[in-house]
């Protein structure tokens, strides 16, 4: 999987921190009051790839939202995937 390209610019556009298994509650924690959101995503998924360009579309509409972003790949990190349930696509 090393070798897939992932198009990254919507995590660093919005300021989505990364989260694996082991870190997910204690950066979820460190939202504080802020309303947190995790993007999850897996490698060669059509709609997270049309969800990342819709929301480049409108960056401005987005981070009018005043939200808390954070990002995990289910596909690496099927621990959590397992844990909300995530099965397919899209969820």
């Amino acid at each position: 999987m090393a070798n897939i390209r992932v198009d990254a610019t919507a995590f660093s556009e919005f300021g989505m921190q990364e989260l694996d298994a082991a870190g997910f509650d204690a950066g979820l924690a460190s939202a504080g009051d802020e309303l947190a959101v995790v993007f999850f995503w897996g490698l060669d998924c059509f709609n997270c790839e049309i969800a990342k360009k819709a929301m480049l579309a409108q960056p401005d509409a987005i981070r009018a939202l005043g939200l808390k972003w954070f990002h995990s790949n289910v596909y690496e990190h099927r621990e959590l995937g397992r844990r909300f349930l995530l099965h397919g696509v899209p969820t």
